[in-house]
């Protein structure tokens, strides 16, 4: 029996399907981030005490900070998604890109845009 080097036609539309959900998630996700640090929205800190509005001014721009990163790291998830659709339709998809063997299904259902099996994971610690 010969070694099997891709992921079957049928099996690379799953993962399609699986992944074209996770991007339409992940941009939702996205967008309520951006929403949420892009808000100008008052509120309602102008009759407050001068200590507690600079409390809140902080605490608003560590908070607009971390949305901020968490919605840098949002984008790279979805560009990593846009990529493994783009190695579905090549049928590379699922291939590891170290060792050239195909990376475990159960870990492409986990982390749907991984180029990497457990092994050249291992390897490069």
């Amino acid at each position: 029996m010969s070694k099997k080097t891709r992921y079957s036609d049928k099996e690379l539309q799953e993962f399609k399907t699986l992944i074209e959900e996770k991007i339409e998630k992940a941009n939702a996700d996205l967008e309520l981030l951006k929403s949420t640090y892009m808000n100008n929205g008052n509120n309602g800190t102008e009759d407050t005490a001068p200590t507690f509005k600079a409390f809140e001014e902080g605490s608003e721009t560590m908070s607009k900070e971390a949305n901020t990163q968490l919605a840098i790291r949002q984008e790279k998830f979805i560009r990593d998604l846009k990529n493994a659709l783009i190695r579905i339709e090549n049928k590379t998809y699922g291939v590891c890109r170290v060792t050239g063997n195909l990376i475990n299904k159960k870990r492409l259902f986990l982390v749907p845009h991984a180029t990497l099996s457990i092994e050249a994971k291992n390897m490069q610690k």
